[in-house]
């Protein structure tokens, strides 16, 4: 049985935990040979070792998206082990800096430029270091992931909204600089079904289960308005990530794609704990307390 991306070679940055992760899983298992890049080693040496016992092709390295060489050697790893580069996923980002809980004027400069440079710079320059060996196939998507914060923004996260938002742009402005090569670029913005990972240190256990997933699931209680049997998992994210960069969307380009929205954009935002009269960004106490146990 042939999978949908047969013969296509895919390097995913920010693969060893969470959306990354999963694609890259998801990926091999329809047949692509993956090339896994992380900051964390062990990260990529334990997702190249999922890939490969479940059957599928995979290299890995270290790589930092905000340093340009690095993302410049994982083009060159992929091209040298598989001959070719079909498909950039750039999913490595960070949150911002206090997770939600500083006030505006306390956010560093530091610490929102290192945002910046990992969500937006670090898209740049990975799509920057993959488009001349995809120009020369004539041939080539890139896909971005961005958030729903691309669209609107989330209490306490002033800076994560407008990176993304920049990503959202950039992706636009791409497809229309790359078109002309045959290389399409597309942004995917989850809503929900994102990794509780990222609200944990770098060097955590990686869960592979979303906030969601983290707690018991109550589609009463949700402040989704699609009220499902099961909550939105790292998995709805990444079937939709599997669309994009397949060839089943082959005119699609310059599309920045709402994933496990739930009907949320319907209502243009996202309920929030602290727009129910909590602290703005804090976590509810039962879900933090099972991230923090995990």
């Amino acid at each position: 049985m042939s999978g949908r991306l047969d013969g296509k070679v895919v390097l995913i940055n920010g693969a060893g935990s969470g959306l990354g992760r999963e694609s890259a899983l998801l990926f091999a298992a329809e047949g692509a040979a993956v090339v896994v890049t992380d900051l964390i080693p062990e990260r990529v040496d334990r997702v190249v070792d999922e890939v490969t016992a479940a059957g599928g092709q995979a290299v890995g390295a270290k790589a930092d998206v905000r340093e340009p060489q690095d993302s410049v050697d994982a083009v060159a790893l992929a091209v040298d082990t598989y001959g070719r580069l079909d498909v950039l996923m750039c999913s490595a980002g960070v949150p911002e800096e206090g997770f939600g809980t500083l006030a505006f004027e306390e956010i560093s400069v530091e610490g929102f430029t290192s945002m910046l440079a990992t969500n937006l710079t670090g898209v740049f320059l990975a799509a920057r270091a993959a488009v001349p060996v995809m120009k020369r196939q004539r041939r080539g998507t890139i896909l971005a992931v961005s958030s729903m914060a691309g669209y609107v923004a989330y209490p306490g996260f002033p800076g994560y909204a407008a990176a993304k938002h920049g990503v959202n742009g950039l992706v636009k402005g791409m497809s229309l600089s790359l078109g002309g090569d045959g290389i399409r670029v597309n942004a995917l913005c989850p809503a929900h079904g994102m990794s509780a990972n990222f609200a944990m240190p770098p060097d955590a256990e990686v869960l592979g289960k979303s906030y969601e997933q983290m707690q018991p699931w109550d589609a009463a209680a949700t402040s989704i308005p699609l009220k499902l049997d099961r909550p939105p998992t790292l998995r709805d994210n990444a079937n939709a990530a599997l669309f994009l960069v397949s060839d089943e969307s082959a005119y699609i380009s310059g599309v920045c794609l709402p994933a496990t929205d739930g009907g949320n954009l319907a209502r243009t935002s996202i309920i929030f704990p602290g727009d129910l009269g909590g602290d703005a960004g804090v976590l509810p106490p039962r879900l933090a307390e099972e991230i923090s146990e995990a």
